[in-house]
């Protein structure tokens, strides 16, 4: 590998604007906001919107959508008309 061409990754701790929670990577974000860790150090603190926390595919609060009626609806304004 070339020397000096690979980001710097380093830990970070990111937290979910949405749920709270927080936890701990590395990442080569940084940001100016800190926070303390559950071990005592202080990590750069990067809250993002969305996390495995609070999507709902993971959370399973995921809305099915009613594909057959909105199929219905479009062939009903759109489809071939009946001479």
């Amino acid at each position: 590998m070339k020397p000096g061409i690979h980001p710097d990754y380093h830990p970070v701790v990111f937290r979910d604007s949405s749920t709270g929670k927080q936890f701990l990577t590395r990442s080569t974000a940084t940001s100016d906001r800190t926070v303390e860790w559950e071990d005592g150090r202080t990590y750069p603190l990067l809250t993002v919107d969305i996390t495995s926390d609070s999507h709902p595919f993971w959370t399973g609060t995921q809305r099915l959508i009613d594909t057959a009626g909105r199929i219905e609806k479009f062939n009903q304004r759109y489809g071939k008309r009946q001479k």
